[in-house]
């Protein structure tokens, strides 16, 4: 029996949920789903016990308990959301699960507390709150454990084959090493039809072929439920007869690059081609997005800025106080943006006065020695970025997308980095895609990895990828992934 249901909105794929182009993982979600459910009924049995019974709906002190307890739930997940755990590739094991959830419920605990504030009504008081908290993090810490375990059992995966057995296929090994990587699927065997006989086989698994039976006879016999297309070259190769009796009845097909950005979220640079790009969904453009992106940018910054004045006041105090009265505080470093026009970006100064010698740029490093003492703070904390809030509320960037890069280095990288002046299509931000899902580039190598998460952000972005983008963000900063 196949599992895959037709709950995308864009296209069919299997085991994942698609909403407004992004990639969501079916088990994790119904994690998500379950562990709300799970926040919600703590509040019901925390007012049972403190109150010797007494029903929520007839507590006194909250007009709508259930919604009281409905924003528990809510609240509660948001945060776990934030700290990276409904991400399939999270490999920080069982210590950095529970400590990530630890962390989720004490900032749940400080919305929590921002909610009650502004909406004293939906207050249920601590002695509930705390027995609530207890038992939530109590059977979610036990529910985690259940759930890793039985998501990486095979029979849970999706089975599929390969066809192809070149370099195109052999880059799905190379790059889905680790069991977290192939948590949504299992590779039955790779498939060399006969159709392209000059194509070099560099797989490193077993290779078989179909000489007595059809492509489909194979999938039934095996179970297959998806057929990824990974060869080399399809002109007048690819087996168009077997694809359509298989897609007829009922098995997937998806292209090698396809898959790729449904696994990892990014576009793979070695494989990617120009056509593939012209006939995929996505890159979209359009007056009404940017009207809406341009809200939702002044809205987070405005908000952004009430809370966080304090704090740059705070670090321009220091900053002043480190390396005295006569250095500046803002650091302004042009930039590239969208259309490839140049900006100054603001940044809190967290290296020494005159940091690059005769203004070459260089890449920063591990434990570099420019970087002064509170310098080494404020970029560990992400506070050194606060300042670009006035670059978004100027309209220079955006608060989610590329991360902007200077002029100099970028004539380096277009020439070693394919497709790189594609990021440049949308206003580059704050946080983005490649920040919340690979660390700090200090290297032409990093940058080409990052090159394929922005890529992806460029052909998949949206109002709902900008807003999972800026939970994530919560995990980097508390978490300091990729400070240098």
């Amino acid at each position: 029996m196949r599992r895959a249901r037709n709950y995308d909105y864009d296209e069919d794929t299997v085991g994942t949920f698609r909403v407004f182009r992004h990639y969501l993982r079916v088990p994790f979600l119904a994690l998500a789903l379950i562990e709300f459910l799970v926040c919600a009924l703590a509040v019901f049995v925390a007012v049972y016990v403190r109150f010797d019974g007494l029903e929520l709906v007839s507590l006194e002190g909250s007009d709508d308990p259930l919604v009281s307890a409905l924003m528990f739930g809510v609240v509660m997940t948001a945060s776990m959301t934030a700290m990276g755990l409904y991400q399939s590739s999270f490999r920080g094991g069982s210590l950095g699960v529970l400590l990530r959830i630890l962390i989720g419920f004490l900032v749940g605990i400080f919305v929590l507390a921002l909610v009650y504030y502004f909406f004293p009504s939906l207050y249920l008081g601590r002695g509930v709150l705390m027995i609530a908290m207890v038992l939530a993090f109590f059977i979610v810490g036990t529910v985690r454990p259940l759930f890793v375990y039985y998501v990486d059992k095979e029979f849970i995966k999706v089975r599929v084959a390969v066809l192809g057995t070149g370099k195109r296929a052999a880059s799905i090994g190379a790059r889905l090493r680790r069991k977290s990587d192939r948590r949504g699927f299992t590779v039955v065997n790779y498939i060399d039809i006969g159709l392209h006989s000059d194509e070099e086989a560099v797989v490193d698994q077993g290779v078989i072929s179909l000489p007595n039976k059809s492509l489909l006879q194979y999938c039934e016999e095996n179970n297959v439920e998806e057929l990824i297309v990974a060869l080399d070259e399809r002109r007048n190769r690819l087996p168009i007869d077997e694809l359509l009796e298989c897609k007829l009845s009922g098995i997937d097909i998806i292209d090698v690059l396809t898959f790729f950005e449904r696994e990892q979220g990014k576009l793979p640079l070695d494989i990617l081609t120009p056509d593939w790009m012209i006939f995929s969904d996505g890159f979209d453009q359009g007056a009404l997005r940017d009207v809406f992106k341009r809200t939702f940018d002044v809205t987070v910054s405005t908000l952004l800025l009430l809370f966080t004045w304090p704090i740059m006041a705070l670090a321009a105090l220091a900053i002043k106080l480190e390396d005295g009265s006569h250095c500046p505080v803002i650091y302004r470093q042009v930039r590239t943006g969208q259309r490839n026009e140049s900006f100054s970006v603001l940044k809190f100064r967290s290296m020494s006065v005159n940091a690059e010698e005769n203004g070459k740029p260089q890449w920063a490093s591990r434990n570099d020695s420019r970087v002064t003492r509170v310098g080494a703070f404020i970029r560990r904390t992400r506070i050194d970025e606060l300042p670009q809030i006035i670059n978004v509320l100027r309209g220079d960037m955006s608060f989610v997308g590329p991360r902007p890069e200077r002029p100099e280095i970028i004539q380096d990288l277009e020439r070693e980095i394919p497709y790189y002046r594609e990021r440049h299509r949308v206003k580059p931000g704050v946080t983005g895609w490649a920040q919340v899902c690979y660390p700090y580039g200090a290297s032409i190598t990093d940058s080409r990895h990052k090159q394929e998460f922005d890529l992806y952000y460029v052909k998949n972005h949206t109002m709902f990828l900008d807003l999972l983008i800026l939970f994530q963000t919560a995990e980097v900063v508390l978490f300091g992934k990729g400070v240098r």
